[in-house]
């Protein structure tokens, strides 16, 4: 049995950092695919709308775990060697897409369309509408839902260990196992997923009781 020392809370870090890295990068890319997503649904070309609605019906129809297995093995059968870490990335990245996208999505209809048929009627074309009038609206409404949603992703990358990838959570596994002592191992990291998502949380419900009269305009 070892006991709980300076070495074991470093480790604790180390997870803590990478689980803190892997909820960035999928937030981040995811945030850039979530934008083309929520474009391609909203530009009204049919193609595009229903290839960015079945993206999304795909990844937010499946668990976060299949998809993680998906991309890592399916990476693996076309015989190219990734390490854990880019498979978990890419598929965070793809599943942030595809939530995001509709978060997006769901807030650019929102904004009243008077405020795009008057645009139209001055000559303004689809990117100035979207950039200056459209987006920045659109921004505010989904703060809640985004924020509630990179919550979500910052817990979902304890699934990430399933497939041997180092974060929080297999880290605490690994400590468990050598100390023995599950019950505080999991307690304390629990903990730091409390003192990393709460804050968040609080953010997130602070926005939408600052921003409810944008949505109710």
């Amino acid at each position: 049995m070892t006991s709980l020392g300076p070495a074991q809370f470093h480790l604790l870090l180390v997870g803590t950092l990478w689980t803190l890295a892997l909820s960035t990068v999928g937030f981040l890319f995811g945030g850039l695919g979530g934008l083309a997503v929520a474009l391609c649904r909203t530009c009204g070309l049919r193609a595009l709308e229903r290839f960015a609605a079945a993206f999304i019906e795909i990844f937010r129809g499946t668990p976060l775990l299949l998809q993680l297995f998906i991309v890592y093995y399916g990476i693996g059968l076309l015989n190219i060697s990734v390490s854990p870490w880019i498979a978990v990335s890419i598929a965070f990245m793809l599943h942030a897409s595809a939530v995001l996208g509709e978060i997006w999505r769901g807030s650019i209809e929102a904004i009243p369309r008077g405020q795009t048929e008057a645009a139209k009627a001055l000559g303004i074309h689809y990117w100035s509408r979207m950039r200056y009038i459209i987006l920045p609206q659109a921004l505010k409404i989904s703060l809640p839902a985004t924020i509630g949603f990179l919550v979500q992703l910052i817990k979902g990358t304890s699934l990430a260990a399933i497939i041997g990838f180092t974060e929080l959570s297999r880290t605490g596994t690994l400590l468990s196992n050598i100390t023995y002592r599950p019950l505080l191992i999991y307690a304390i990291v629990g903990l730091i997923y409390f003192i990393v998502c709460w804050p968040l949380s609080r953010l997130g419900q602070a926005m939408e009781r600052r921003l409810s009269p944008v949505r109710s305009q």
